[in-house]
């Protein structure tokens, strides 16, 4: 192990991140001298070849590698990441309406329910794959984060009532209300996968079929009914509002519609 490899494991660092930091500064020691002309150079050579979060990346492996011969005045400021002005691949509310019939007519309860509860809660996957069916007859599911914080998952009422009959017919009382084939908690993975499948077999996009973009459309669907997003922070689990404020944006579908209709000339 070479002494620079030594000074990054010391501090912890993720494999991956190791490996990174590693492969940028030996393509840098290969190909360039170490003085600030060249190393600006490199930084152009990234900015041409690789997306701006890799190009920042790598500027922190080359700034780690100055830091460690001592020579922390020659290193390179990061560049700013400008963030989309509009949000990408998210399932449009039709789809969404669309994908629960289907899984209804084709009498597939269980993943109604699933699809319905990404949708209509903005639950995480890793928080939905928690929820109980004590949850839903009290209709809700605090959620403690590491800082002591609590986040209350509220379940809305129409979904608490149709769940409650579904719970009913499938004599169900306790434990988890998501369950797999061998009567154990679904896994996210597994949640990821079905979706992708379902919406193969129905003829949706699968790039817009995943479960973060149900937790993206029930905040777009919020703010569109009750601007307040304040409000919508609380219940998505942000930290800062500057991260709610995306849901303000439209989607690149909706800018693109809105564009081919008000440009006529």
């Amino acid at each position: 192990m070479n002494p620079f490899e030594l000074y990054l494991r010391k501090q912890g660092l993720a494999e991956n991140t190791v490996r990174s930091y590693l492969y940028g500064t030996n393509y840098f020691l290969k190909n360039y001298e170490l003085k600030l002309e060249d190393l600006l150079e490199y930084k152009g050579y990234l900015l041409e070849h690789f997306k701006p979060k890799t190009v920042n990346l790598r500027i922190q492996g080359i700034n780690k590698y100055l830091e460690f011969i001592h020579k922390d005045k020659l290193k390179l400021n990061f560049i700013k990441i400008q963030q989309k002005s509009f949000l990408e691949d998210v399932i449009s509310h039709a789809d969404y309406l669309f994908l629960k019939r289907k899984l209804r007519n084709d009498g597939n309860l269980k993943w109604t329910f699933v699809v319905w509860y990404l949708g209509a809660t903005g639950a995480r996957v890793s928080e939905l794959i928690k929820i109980k069916v004590e949850h839903v007859e009290i209709g809700y599911f605090d959620i403690y984060s590491k800082g002591g914080k609590v986040r209350r998952l509220y379940i809305p009422k129409r979904l608490r009532t149709e769940t409650l009959k579904w719970l009913e017919n499938e004599k169900r009382q306790t434990g988890y209300l998501f369950l797999n084939r061998f009567d154990e908690p679904i896994t996210t993975r597994g949640i990821a996968q079905q979706l992708k499948n379902y919406a193969e077999k129905y003829g949706l996009n699968p790039k817009v079929v995943y479960p973060h973009s149900f937790r993206h459309l029930f905040a777009k669907n919020f703010l569109s009914k009750y601007n307040d997003i304040a409000l919508l922070a609380d219940l998505m689990g942000h930290e800062s509002i500057e991260t709610t404020r995306i849901y303000l944006r439209k989607s690149a579908n909706e800018q693109q519609d809105i564009v081919d209709k008000v440009v006529t000339w």
